[in-house]
């Protein structure tokens, strides 16, 4: 069993004189994950490099799949860890290492090892040529392939010696909370929690907002989008989830304006209340799930017409994606079966039979002058009687 992990980033390394506070939020979002893991974990960074090293017992599996979370990492490397005593006894903890990791010894290796502290006696080529034939006087079915090797050694030579041949892979991105925060529009679809997570996986940490409309939509659609909320938080951290009540801005909308406008007006209304929450939480921009053509909706003319009302950047992360690889994402990522529950949400209930697939601004604008006389009232109300829940993972 492994008493470390190695913990690898990619863009991070780029970072200037800020670099520290990216490798700061990387520590502690690895913290912040491990804590409902079983075991007692230590994380520190030393050198352009992350450990988090166990102590006791603890829970191989749910560890790795807990540090695949976190935003940040490409890559978990199970590692052992010793004292530098010499050449003879790096070569025997290799050895072990290999023997413990691979109980079939027919596969080509190589031996790449980084010598980070230049005091060590021999430099890296000598490392390498000295471990290889230690491994293959051990291991003589063992073959070195340096071109194309099945496993890869790696030994770092730093305060501590680090041995490692099992790379797996982080989520990649940037740590949560170095980029600000957003809001979500978060409906009971697929489109929009896979947003969410794409938008937290470049650092950015999220609020979102959700459009009741009781009692054409149930609890039980509600309580749909809290599990959603539920499973985006485990890689987003906490979400607070505004649900307003928007039956009355629907209905208002529904029997006042043409039937063919009434989804553009509708979304037009809760960009404007979602923006409302964004600048009250201190948000920098609102997300939404919304892909080119998609819907009648989503057209970019429908497009234009909903982003008119924002001040605020309005961020799509899927806007050039095909829906099967939206789906992709969000099987992997666990909200896809959540997603498909056959609950109404507002977005579905008051439907036109054609909807308007290129909207003209200017005719929107005249339709939404039929609701001067009550929007204000309604969309004060909506705003007052919102239910904020606060969400952690699942």
């Amino acid at each position: 069993m492994y008493k470390a992990f190695l913990i690898k980033y990619a863009e991070i390394a780029i970072k200037g004189k800020n670099r520290y506070l990216f490798e700061d939020a990387l520590v502690h979002n690895i913290s912040y994950q491990l804590k409902n893991v079983d075991g007692t974990f230590h994380v520190r960074k030393e050198n352009g490099r992350i450990y988090v090293e166990t102590e006791g017992e603890y829970d191989y599996d749910e560890t790795v799949t807990a540090l695949q979370r976190v935003f940040g990492i490409v890559g978990i490397c199970p590692v052992i860890l010793v004292e530098d005593e010499g050449f003879d006894r790096l070569a025997e903890e290799v050895i072990r290492h290999v023997d413990e990791t691979y109980p079939d010894k027919n596969f080509t290796f190589k031996v790449n090892a980084r010598r980070a502290r230049k005091n060590y006696p021999m430099n890296s080529m000598e490392i390498n040529a000295a471990i290889g034939e230690k491994l293959l006087e051990a291991f003589p079915e063992m073959k070195v392939d340096v071109h194309h090797p099945q496993v890869l050694v790696n030994i770092e030579i730093r305060p501590m010696i680090n041995i490692y041949s099992i790379e797996l892979p982080g989520p990649g991105g940037m740590p949560l909370g170095t980029a600000g925060k957003a809001m979500l529009l978060l409906s009971g679809g697929i489109d929009s929690p896979v947003a969410g997570y794409m938008i937290s996986k470049r650092g950015v940490t999220i609020d979102a907002t959700y459009f009741h409309a009781p009692p054409y939509t149930s609890e039980r659609a509600k309580q749909k989008v809290v599990d959603l909320a539920k499973k985006v938080a485990r890689y987003s951290g906490p979400i607070d989830l505004h649900v307003v009540n928007f039956t009355d801005i629907q209905l208002a909308i529904y029997e006042k304006c043409p039937h063919d406008e009434l989804t553009i007006i509708m979304r037009r209304y809760m960009m404007k209340i979602a923006e409302h929450f964004a600048y009250e939480n201190k948000c920098l921009g609102l997300i939404t799930g919304e892909s080119i053509g998609q819907v009648a909706s989503q057209t970019m003319q429908s497009l234009a017409a909903t982003n008119e009302v924002c001040t605020m950047p309005v961020y799509r992360p899927l806007i050039a994606l095909d829906k099967q690889d939206i789906v992709e994402i969000a099987e992997k990522i666990d909200t896809y079966e959540t997603s498909i529950q056959p609950f109404e949400d507002c977005c579905t209930i008051f439907v036109a039979k054609h909807p308007v697939t290129k909207p003209n601004l200017k005719y929107i604008r005249k339709s939404e002058e039929n609701l001067n006389d009550c929007i204000e009232e309604l969309m004060k109300k909506a705003i007052e009687t919102v239910e904020t829940i606060h969400v952690d993972a699942e």
